[in-house]
């Protein structure tokens, strides 16, 4: 199986945009829009759930799929968005996850922060 970067899927949005002449519409106010948008169609897919629900429709194919559709629309506009403000996506989750282990070290959660651990299968 090949690898493929993010890099690579910046490029391939961006040629996809190119082809259709599309740049004039990527502004870094409308794709932020449609990242919004995007992200409450795949919230739709969960709503009025409970935890434990949501985890068990994803789970399900037809769920899945739908999931996989609507998150895929947002990783497009964000990479998109990123294209239109010249941003390096990977560099950008990278730097963003460094200042995140900094603020948030592993173990320092408070613990009525913490979820309680799965139920084994003898439960």
């Amino acid at each position: 199986m090949d690898i493929i970067t993010v890099a690579d899927l910046q490029a391939a949005v961006a040629c996809f945009v190119d082809e259709r002449d599309w740049q004039v519409y990527h502004t870094p106010k409308s794709l932020s829009m449609s990242i919004a948008i995007e992200a409450a169609e795949l919230m739709e897919h969960f709503q009025w759930q409970g935890n434990d629900a949501s985890r068990q429709a994803a789970r399900e194919a037809d769920v899945n799929a739908a999931v996989a559709g609507e998150l895929a629309d947002v990783l497009i506009y964000c990479l998109a968005l990123a294209n239109a403000a010249g941003i390096d996506a990977a560099q950008a989750v990278l730097a963003k996850l460094a200042i995140n282990q900094e603020r948030f070290p592993p173990g320092q959660l408070p613990s009525r922060h913490r979820l309680p651990p799965p139920a084994s299968v003898a439960d």
